[in-house]
């Protein structure tokens, strides 16, 4: 088995590239039941954000999950092998054993996000593996990686001042439309502005959070599904407004939040027709939410996911990411000695296991003796058994603990070419290949080359494919 993450992010695509490629909610999902129904691939979770794409799996080998899933996301982009333009070698990155629990991590920990150290991708992390755990489609591994990564998160976050220094995409970019705002006359900011967010969802619940602490004059959300926005609206002490009259929805505000998961723009120059008055709007969708043409009306100042890229958020201060930084290299080398020390697991059961036929291969020789009554057979049984364990004990327990050291030589096997442990005893003895499931392997090379060839060691100079994330 082999841990491997696969996608495209911010750190190597344009932010247009993104927006095309954009995965849903419906083909998150349709992508990873495709992946189980191939074979390759024995666990799957698909993260998709406004600026990443990602393929968690674990697979049986490195090559035929990494083919499975590039040729996967290339069928849901509508990309062909010949005809395509764009393609994930172009774009993407791959991430293989030990780097693949590396990545899970600073993901989680928020390093890997477009402002360093947002808080925001934790539960977008955790949403993605509950929905993975409810549709049946997380194994032992994956939920291990899961669970330690979102533990790492949450102790990120209440360990250092990372929240309090990072900001979320959705607080840089309201940043960046306080200052369009100021430029466009509104002296005291937010307080004097009549905002409005469309969609509910997370980005659009922070985005309602966050304007009414702010202390908006007035706040409106709209939604597809009026209760949701209203639910959310009571909570925030906001008004639910109608979705279907979007463009009387931006008559009336100084400042629209557009935050859906529709595939098509919701807001279009014609539904600013006739305005005068100046209007900042907030897209963080991919796809976009708001047209290309709107940024063209005069007096309309569009503040995008491209923009704050731009902008380049500080994120939390540098003192801070050090000490985050700190903190997961000591979670990733814990993780990946446990599971070093994991690998040899699978080899001391086939161990006892191939001891214990031995002992009853000659206590079946002893019973076929006359000479022996049968609590003499039974004592001579438990006898020679305690023989066995306590000579197997100290050496198993030590294998395990010196299995776990950086660096360590294959313990594993070892014992195997020791004591002629065939792959027909290892396999009864585990039943889950767990040797080279936890197996960690050597960074992947860059994609053109991995898809056909072994993963080598990273190389210092590498395509966006390979850069670190």
């Amino acid at each position: 088995m082999n841990l491997l993450v696969v996608g495209i992010s911010h750190r190597s695509a344009a932010v247009e590239t993104l927006e095309r490629l954009a995965v849903g909610p419906d083909a998150a999902a349709a992508l990873a039941r495709a992946l189980l129904r191939g074979g390759e691939v024995r666990e799957a979770v698909v993260l998709s954000t406004c600026n990443r794409v990602e393929v968690y799996a674990v697979a049986a080998s490195f090559h035929g999950g990494l083919s499975a899933i590039v040729d996967e996301l290339h069928r849901i982009w509508g990309l062909t092998e010949i005809q395509a333009d764009l393609d994930f070698a172009s774009c993407g990155y791959v991430r293989h054993g030990a780097d693949a629990v590396a990545h899970a991590f600073r993901v989680a920990a928020g390093l890997d996000s477009m402002v360093a150290g947002e808080p925001q991708i934790l539960g977008q992390l955790r949403d993605a593996y509950d929905t993975a755990r409810e549709a049946d489609q997380v194994g032992r591994h994956l939920h291990e990686l899961f669970q330690q990564a979102l533990r790492v998160g949450k102790r990120i976050h209440a360990e250092t001042d990372v929240d309090a220094a990072a900001p979320s995409i959705v607080t840089a970019a309201l940043d960046l439309a306080e200052r369009a705002l100021a430029a466009a006359g509104f002296a005291n900011g937010l307080t004097e502005t009549r905002a409005a967010v469309v969609g509910a969802g997370s980005m659009g619940s922070l985005a309602t959070a966050t304007l009414a602490r702010a202390g908006v004059k007035s706040l409106a959300v709209a939604n597809r599904d009026r209760a949701k926005a209203q639910r959310l609206a009571d909570v925030w002490d906001a008004e639910a407004a109608d979705y279907a009259d979007l463009p009387g929805l931006a008559a009336g505000a100084d400042l629209l939040v557009c935050a859906t998961s529709s595939p098509e723009p919701v807001l279009r120059a014609a539904d600013l027709a006739g305005r005068t008055r100046p209007l900042v709007v907030c897209d963080l969708a991919l796809p976009k939410d708001v047209a290309e043409d709107v940024a063209l009306l005069p007096g309309v100042t569009v503040v995008d996911i491209a923009e704050i890229q731009r902008a380049d958020a500080a994120g939390a201060a540098a003192d801070t990411l050090a000490e985050v930084e700190r903190l997961l290299a000591e979670e990733i080398a814990a993780f990946n000695e446990s599971l070093r020390a994991d690998a040899v697991t699978p080899t001391v059961a086939a161990l006892r296991s191939a001891a214990a036929d031995i002992v009853d291969a000659e206590l079946a020789r002893v019973a076929r003796r006359g000479d022996f009554t049968d609590d003499q057979r039974a004592e001579v049984a438990r006898t020679v058994h305690r023989v066995v364990q306590r000579l197997l004990h100290e050496p198993t327990v030590r294998v395990r603990e010196l299995a776990g050291q950086p660096g360590a030589p294959d313990y594993a096997r070892a014992l195997r070419d020791l004591f002629a442990l065939d792959a027909a005893v290892l396999t009864a003895a585990e039943g889950d290949h767990l040797i080279e499931a936890l197996k960690i392997s050597p960074a992947s090379a860059p994609v053109a080359e991995a898809l056909g060839t072994v993963p080598s060691a990273p190389s210092e100079t590498g395509t966006a494919a390979t850069q670190q994330s």
